[in-house]
C-alpha cells in the first residue's frame, strides 16, 4: 500500500468510467441515480442485521468464504449478462483491490466477531454510524478537492441521528479498541477503492474484491476451522449465506460503487445513515418492539442531515460536463 503514489487517485472519470458507472458526478439525473443506488445498498445492509445473527453459531471464515465465492460468481454472471468488461487488475491497482478485500471484508468481519466479545452491539453500531464524517473529509481530499462545509455538517447530523437510532452501550478498553478498527475498516472499504473505480467501474471492483475475500476467508478457515468446516453449515446457514451472497454482497455491492461513482465518497457516505433505519424498520417488521421514542427522533435527524447534504446539483470542485450528443443518459449499474 506504501507504495501507491497519491496521484494514482482519479479527479474525473475516464471514459472507462462512464462506460461502467455512468456520467460525471455534477450531471442531476446521474447524482439522483447515485442517491436511489445508495440509498438501496444500505436497505440490504440495514436489513442483513438479523440475518446475520442467524450465522452466529456457523464457523465464521468458512460461512463467509462461501458467501463471498457465491458473490462472485453472481456478480460474474450479472456481469456476463448485462454485458458489463471485467477488467483484469494490473500494477499497484493489485493492491488497492486487496485492500478493499481485507480491510472492509475480511478485517470488518473479524473486528465485529472480537469486539462483540467487549462491547454491546450499539457501541460497534456507533463506530459505523462515523463513516459518513470520515468520507466526507477524507473522500474530497483523495480527489484533490476540499470538503465540502455543507456536507461536512450533514454528515455530522447524519451521524448524530444514526447514534440515536443505534443507541448507546457498555464496553472495556478492549471493545472500544475493536469499535476504531471497525470504523476504519468499513471506511476503507469506501476509500481504498475510489483509485480504481475510474477504470474497473462498480462490476470489476465488486468482483476482484468478493474473489479476494474469498480466497482470504477459505485460508484463514482451513487454519483455524478445519477443513471440513463446510459440512458443519446447516439448511437455515445455507440459506443466510445464500441471502448475504446475493442481496448484500452481489447487489448491495454493486449499488454503493455506483452511488460513490456518480456522489463521490463525500456525499455518498451520507447515505450509511440509512442502514439503521432500515436495520430498525427490518425489526419491526420481524416482530420487534415498536422504536423508542430517542429512535424515531434519530430518523428523523437522519432524513434531515440526508436533505441537507445530498440536494446541491454539483459536486464541489468538479465542472459539469457540458451538454450536447456526447454526453450519454444516466443508467444505473
Amino acid at each position: 500500500m506504501a507504495a501507491m503514489s497519491h496521484a494514482a487517485v482519479p479527479t474525473r472519470l475516464d471514459p472507462a468510467a462512464v462506460e461502467a458507472v455512468g456520467p460525471t458526478a455534477g450531471a442531476v439525473p446521474s447524482a439522483a441515480a447515485g442517491m436511489l443506488a445508495g440509498a438501496a445498498a444500505m436497505v440490504f445492509v440495514g436489513g442483513s442485521v438479523a440475518v446475520s445473527a442467524l450465522l452466529s453459531d456457523a464457523p465464521l471464515f468458512t460461512a463467509q468464504a462461501v458467501r463471498y465465492t457465491a458473490a462472485c460468481l453472481l456478480l460474474l454472471g450479472f456481469a456476463r449478462v448485462l454485458h458489463r468488461r471485467v477488467l483484469a487488475p494490473r500494477g499497484a491497482e493489485w493492491g488497492w483491490l486487496l485492500g478493499v478485500a481485507v480491510t472492509g471484508l475480511v478485517m470488518f468481519n473479524i473486528a465485529l466477531v472480537n469486539g462483540s466479545r467487549h462491547a454491546e452491539p450499539a457501541v460497534l453500531g456507533v463506530a459505523v454510524a462515523c463513516v459518513p464524517l470520515v468520507l466526507a473529509v477524507v473522500g474530497p481530499l483523495l480527489e484533490r478537492r476540499r470538503p465540502s462545509p455543507v456536507v461536512l455538517i450533514a454528515a455530522l447530523v447524519v451521524t448524530c441521528g444514526a447514534v440515536l437510532v443505534q443507541g448507546v452501550g457498555r464496553s472495556d478498553g478492549i471493545g472500544l479498541a475493536w469499535a476504531v478498527v471497525v470504523l476504519c475498516c468499513e471506511a476503507g472499504f469506501t476509500l481504498l477503492a475510489m483509485p480504481v473505480l475510474a477504470r474497473h467501474g462498480p462490476w470489476g471492483v465488486s468482483v476482484h474484491a468478493t474473489w479476494l475475500a474469498a480466497v482470504v476467508f477459505a485460508g484463514v478457515g482451513v487454519v483455524h476451522e478445519g477443513p471440513a468446516a463446510a459440512a458443519r453449515l446447516g439448511l437455515q446457514d445455507l440459506l443466510a449465506v445464500g441471502y448475504l451472497a446475493v442481496a448484500v454482497t452481489a447487489v448491495a455491492f454493486v449499488l454503493w460503487y455506483s452511488s460513490v461513482g456518480r456522489l463521490g465518497a463525500g456525499r455518498a457516505g451520507l447515505l450509511t445513515g440509512v442502514a439503521p433505519v432500515a436495520a430498525a424498520a427490518t425489526g419491526v417488521a420481524l416482530g420487534a418492539p415498536a422504536p423508542r421514542p430517542l429512535v424515531w427522533l434519530g430518523i428523523a435527524v437522519v432524513a434531515g442531515g440526508l436533505a441537507l447534504g445530498l440536494p446541491a446539483s454539483r459536486t464541489p470542485g468538479r465542472r459539469s460536463p457540458a451538454p450536447g450528443p456526447a454526453q450519454a443518459p444516466a443508467r444505473r449499474a
